[in-house]
């Protein structure tokens, strides 16, 4: 499948009436990918962020920028799951319909650490996070389906080709050892987590069929994300690499974008459950990210997990 060409001014649809939430928007590709958008003019767009003086910074320019202002800031810390509902219930109390979440934040070969609740930092942010988040908002996405059947719902996660790499943790999944923050190397946490990106997309897919549901690759892009780095073998041989065949953040914006609003289906369109490459490429799974088992254990370890600290549980269909 030849890469498609894709420019957001031309090729993204009207946006009339729909409700964006992006995770990370204050920064990088989220960033970009709220400027592209507003152009499209959606109903409204929630810019979700760690640092509120920093979200809000990133929001001002934006509206400036675009000429549209229905861009929202929500306070959101991923390595906090009681942020996370805050994040969520104050979304839900204000909107009621969400048609497309950018699981876009994410942290990248950081030093040792443990989230608030006790994950591997990685792990915590990158994945049961956006697991949490994913969860308490999909009654919103179902009410969307339910309220208009033909309702475009989706949700494109920012996933890597670490998920594919050597340097993953023997056997792909290791979740007992997410509780500790120094099981593994730096970057082989990094992939780990980007491993459990694609396979949770891949039973959210399989869970909730009427909701698109997608992982993508942005390419190498040059951003803050690995300015956070940890050192050590990361920064010897890694962030060379990154330097070197770095796209900018507008150009990396491009792969969530054209799976957040090409048309659906068809043998050029976007199918649920993938893996798509700039722009628009599907990447045959392979290995653990092809697993069947590894995503069922991914996925009944997530929920059992979020039940422990008051996740309000998947819901039907």
């Amino acid at each position: 499948m030849a890469q498609n060409k894709f420019e957001p001014a031309k090729d993204i649809p009207n946006l009339e009436g729909k409700v964006i939430l992006v995770t990370g928007g204050n920064a990088g590709i989220g960033k970009a990918t709220i400027r592209a958008i507003a152009l499209h003019d959606p109903a409204r767009i929630y810019l979700c962020a760690r640092r509120r003086s920093a979200a809000e910074t990133a929001a001002a320019e934006l509206r400036a920028e675009s000429q549209y202002n229905r861009i929202d800031v929500l306070d959101l810390d991923l390595a906090s799951l009681e942020s996370i509902k805050k994040c969520a219930a104050e979304f839900n109390e204000k909107e009621n319909r969400l048609d497309v979440l950018f699981l876009n934040a994410g942290v990248a070969s950081t030093a040792p650490a443990l989230t608030q609740e006790g994950y591997e930092f990685q792990f915590g942010v990158n994945h049961v996070g956006h697991a949490l988040l994913t969860q308490l908002l999909m009654p919103k996405m179902l009410q969307t389906r339910r309220a208009d059947p033909k309702a475009d719902v989706r949700i494109v996660a920012t996933a890597s080709n670490a998920a594919f790499a050597p340097f993953l943790p023997k056997g792909g999944l290791v979740l007992n050892a997410m509780r500790e923050p120094n099981a593994y190397s730096p970057i082989s946490l990094y992939a780990h987590s980007k491993l459990a990106n694609v396979l949770f997309i891949r039973k959210i897919s399989q869970m909730y069929p009427d909701i698109s549901a997608i992982a993508a690759h942005p390419g190498v892009v040059k951003s803050d994300i690995w300015g956070k780095g940890a050192g050590g073998l990361f920064s010897m041989l890694y962030r060379p690499v990154v330097w070197a065949t770095w796209v900018n953040i507008d150009q990396g914006a491009k792969s969530q974008l054209w799976c957040a609003t090409a048309p659906l289906g068809g043998a050029t369109g976007v199918k649920t459950g993938q893996y798509y490459q700039p722009v628009g490429k599907i990447r045959m799974l392979k290995g653990a990210a092809a697993d069947q088992k590894l995503a069922d254990e991914l996925w009944k370890w997530t929920t059992n997990e979020l039940a422990s600290h008051d996740g309000n549980g998947w819901p039907a269909v």
